[in-house]
C-alpha cells in the first residue's frame, strides 16, 4: 500500500474517531497490521495510529484489548529506535490510568514488558517499566513487592547515578512506606529525593509530587500550617500544567483549614479564582465537613460523610483525619452536652446528640477509661454517673518523694564511707 494511500486512511480514521469511536477501532486496527515499517512514513503512520487506537481502547473502557495492544506493539516496533520504542511502549501503558479497575491486568502486562524489554538488553526501559511497576504494587497494596522492587532499583540507580529515575523510586519510597504507617522511614527516603532533586532539573510535576508528599507527611505530625503551604505549591504547580490532580492538592489545602479550626475559612478559599476551576463533588465534599465542624453538629458531618462517600471514604489520607476530627467533635458535644449533671440517662445524651445509644455508650465508656472525665456507667439502670473533680491527696507524693530524697542521703554518704576506707587503705600499705 501506497504511502499517500496510508495517510489518507490516517486521516479518515482520525476524522471517523471523533464522531464514532466505535467504528474508528476497526479502522486503526487495520493501519497497524497493514503497515510494513519498512519506510520512516510507514513507521510513522504505524506508531500514530498505535497511539490513536490506544486512545480509543481506553476512552471506551476495552482493558483486555489495550493488553493485547500493548504485547503486539513490541512486534510491530522493533524496526523502531529503542528511545521512540521506550515512548510508545510506556504511553500505552499509561491509558490504563484510566480505566477502572484494572491494576491487575496493568501489573500483568508490565511484568511482560519488563522480561521483553531484559530479554532485548533495554536497561533503561526496563528501570522505567520497573519504576511503574513499583506505583502499581503501591496502587494494589502489594506493599512487599513494591519494597522488594524497590531495594534493587535502588541499588542499581545509584551505582548508575542516574538522578531522574532515582529520584522517582526514592518517592514511590516514602509513599509505600507512608502507606505501612513508618512515618520514619517514609521521611528519610522524602529527604533523599529532595536531595536528589535539588542536584539536578527536577521538572514541575515532580516537584509538585514532592511537594503532595512533604504535605501529607507534615499533615501526619499535626503540622498543618506547614503542610497547607506545601499544598499550596503543588496546587499552583499542577494547576499550570493543567493536570487533573490539582483537584486532590485542593482538597488537602481545605483539610489543612478545617483541622486548624479555620472552617470560616474555606469558603473564600472555594470561592477563588484559581479554586473555581475545579468546582465538583470534590469540593463540595469539603465544603459539606466544614460546614458540619463550624456547626460542631455530628449529624450533618455523618451526612456529609455519607452523601460524599466516594469523594472522602476512598481516600485514605482523607479518612483518617477526618475520623480523628470526629472523634474530637465528638468528645467535645459529649462533654458539654454532661456538664451540668451528676446523673443522666445515656438514652437522653444519645437523644440530645442526635446519635444511636450503643455509640453513645461506647464513647463514654472509653472517654472515661482515657480518664478523659471522671464517672462510671450504670448499665443496670442506663445511667451515666459524673464525678466531680477533686484534687489529689498530696501526702503520698510527699512521702515518696521524702523517701526518695533519703535514698539519695544514704547513698551519698555510702560513696563518701567508700572513699575514707580506700583511703585508709592505702595508706597503710
Amino acid at each position: 500500500m501506497t504511502l499517500s494511500a496510508l495517510s489518507q486512511q490516517l486521516e479518515q480514521a482520525q476524522t471517523l474517531a471523533k464522531s464514532s469511536p466505535e467504528q474508528a477501532i476497526p479502522a486503526f486496527e487495520t493501519l497497524v497490521v497493514n503497515t510494513t515499517g519498512e519506510t520512516e512514513d510507514d513507521l510513522r503512520v504505524r506508531e500514530t495510529a498505535l497511539v490513536k487506537l490506544g486512545e480509543l481502547y481506553r476512552d471506551t473502557g476495552r482493558s483486555q484489548q489495550l493488553a493485547e495492544l500493548v504485547r503486539a506493539s513490541r512486534a510491530y516496533l522493533l524496526k523502531t529506535s529503542k528511545a521512540k520504542t521506550a515512548k510508545l511502549i510506556r504511553t500505552l501503558l499509561e491509558f490504563f490510568a484510566d480505566i477502572p479497575d484494572s491494576v491487575p491486568l496493568q501489573i500483568e502486562v508490565c511484568k511482560e514488558a519488563i522480561a521483553w524489554a531484559n530479554q532485548e538488553k533495554r536497561v533503561f526501559l526496563r528501570q522505567a517499566l520497573e519504576t511503574r511497576l513499583v506505583a502499581l504494587y503501591l496502587d494494589g497494596k502489594n506493599y512487599s513487592e513494591a519494597l522488594t522492587l524497590i531495594a534493587s532499583l535502588l541499588k542499581e540507580l545509584k551505582r548508575l547515578d542516574d538522578k531522574n529515575v532515582l529520584m522517582e523510586v526514592q518517592l514511590l519510597e516514602s509513599r509505600v512506606y507512608h502507606a505501612l504507617r513508618n512515618l520514619a522511614k517514609s521521611r528519610a527516603a522524602l529527604t533523599s529525593a529532595r536531595t536528589s532533586a535539588n542536584s539536578i532539573y527536577c521538572p514541575p510535576l515532580m516537584q509538585a509530587q514532592l511537594d503532595m508528599q512533604s504535605g501529607i507527611l507534615h499533615a501526619e505530625e499535626k503540622d498543618y500550617k506547614t503542610a497547607y503551604s506545601y499544598f499550596y505549591e503543588t496546587l499552583e504547580s499542577l494547576a499550570s500544567q493543567d493536570d487533573r490532580r490539582a483537584v486532590l492538592a485542593l482538597k488537602y489545602m481545605l483539610l489543612c483549614k478545617i483541622m486548624l479550626n479555620l472552617s470560616e475559612d474555606v469558603n473564600a478559599l472555594v470561592n477563588s479564582k484559581l479554586a473555581l476551576r475545579y468546582a465538583g463533588p470534590q469540593v463540595e465534599a469539603m465544603r459539606a465537613i466544614a460546614t458540619a465542624h463550624q456547626k460542631r453538629s455530628l449529624l450533618e458531618f455523618e451526612q456529609a460523610l455519607s452523601k460524599y462517600k466516594d469523594e472522602l471514604s476512598n481516600d485514605p489520607i482523607i479518612r483518617s483525619h477526618l475520623a480523628a476530627l470526629y472523634d474530637t467533635l465528638f468528645e467535645q458535644n459529649l462533654l458539654r452536652i454532661i456538664e451540668p449533671f451528676s446523673r443522666v440517662e445515656i438514652a437522653h445524651v444519645a437523644g440530645l446528640i442526635k446519635l444511636p445509644t450503643a455509640t453513645v455508650e461506647a464513647k463514654l465508656s472509653q472517654m472515661i477509661l482515657d480518664k478523659v472525665f471522671d464517672g462510671i456507667l450504670d448499665q443496670g439502670n442506663g445511667c451515666l454517673e459524673v464525678f466531680e473533680d477533686t484534687e489529689g491527696d498530696k501526702t503520698y507524693d510527699s512521702a515518696l518523694e521524702t523517701i526518695k530524697n533519703m535514698g539519695n542521703v544514704v547513698e551519698s554518704l555510702y560513696e563518701k564511707v567508700n572513699a575514707l576506707l580506700c583511703t585508709s587503705i592505702y595508706f597503710l600499705f
